[in-house]
């Protein structure tokens, strides 16, 4: 068998003719488990990776695949990741096609488990959030961004007018021709299935954020991010319930009626006041019960040079 010094490395030989160079070369896809430390603590997660550098050289074959895989793997291994970690991180990509490159990409996707209490009961179970993180250093400048997805209950304002038009009808049907109700009465009759003549129409939604974060953090703020965007919203989805929680559900919907423009609104208000994140895109799906399509809104917080609000 041949040594590794007699193996020929097609990869390291230099063009004859330039050829062009390359935005971006590396991998994508690859599994690996790592840690995340978030906050003050540190979770386990299994993320899909992808690890690129510019091939800058018109006259090189190829990136050296195989050192950005190793090195993936070494600080996976040894650390668990943080904002100064992703930064050593493009430091070693870089460092290792010095001669080849002047620009490194990493991105991790991975869904984030939190356990979550229930509303009102002691009950508690596991809710989970698509998450990435993404770290790339271009012309010297390193940007950090961390993205969530975070479920939650929209309850349409429309329809809850209409369903109360038709209970104010109801009422007037049944009980229109007595004069004056006595209250014991008209609590009876609000107990009857009857009486409830419309009910307005809710449905599963959707938060996408990505922010940019501060140079100054040190770890990643991935459940404080979750939990802005769920008390900003107010009806997180649920996980383990008994009827105490589900009634209290039921009534944080009625009091957080929302429009996907009311849903937005609320929540830009909310992260233009966030001094951990220089910049933000959002989107957000009202995945209808009524129609066959989904309501979307999307924002930007509307820095010079930032996201586009690209839908």
């Amino acid at each position: 068998m041949a040594t590794a010094a007699e193996m020929p490395d097609v990869a390291s030989r230099e063009l004859e003719v330039p050829q062009g160079t390359l935005d971006w070369v590396g991998m994508g896809e690859i599994r690996q488990p790592l840690k995340v430390r978030d906050g003050g603590e540190v979770h386990d997660v299994q993320a899909r990776v992808q690890v690129y550098v510019n091939l800058g050289d018109a006259q090189a074959k190829g990136i050296h695949m195989s050192r950005l895989y190793l090195i993936l793997d070494e600080h996976a291994q040894t650390r668990p990741l943080t904002c100064a970690g992703l930064k050593l991180l493009l430091a070693s990509m870089l460092e290792s096609h010095r001669d080849l490159s002047t620009r490194a990409y990493v991105q991790f996707d991975f869904e984030y488990f939190l356990r979550r209490r229930a509303l009102l009961s002691e009950n508690a179970g596991w809710n989970s959030y698509p998450a990435s993180i993404r770290a790339a250093v271009i012309d010297g400048e390193v940007r950090l961004e961390l993205s969530l997805g975070v479920w939650y209950s929209s309850t349409c304002p429309a329809s809850a007018a209409l369903a109360r038009q038709l209970i104010q009808e109801k009422f007037e049907a049944d009980f229109g021709r007595t004069g004056d109700v006595k209250a014991s009465e008209v609590r009876a009759w609000l107990g009857t299935e009857t009486a409830i003549a419309g009910t307005p129409h809710a449905q599963r939604s959707l938060a996408q954020v990505r922010v940019l974060l501060d140079e100054t953090l040190e770890t990643l703020p991935l459940t404080d991010l979750v939990d802005e965007v769920e008390s900003t919203l107010a009806t997180p989805v649920q996980t383990a319930v008994k009827r105490e929680d589900e009634q209290e559900f039921a009534r944080l919907n009625a009091a957080n009626l929302m429009f996907c423009e009311d849903a937005g609104r609320r929540l830009k208000a909310r992260l233009d006041h966030d001094p951990r994140f220089d910049d933000f895109w959002v989107r957000i799906e009202h995945h209808e019960s009524l129609h066959a399509h989904d309501a979307v809104s999307v924002f930007t917080k509307g820095v010079e040079g930032g996201f586009e609000p690209a839908p």
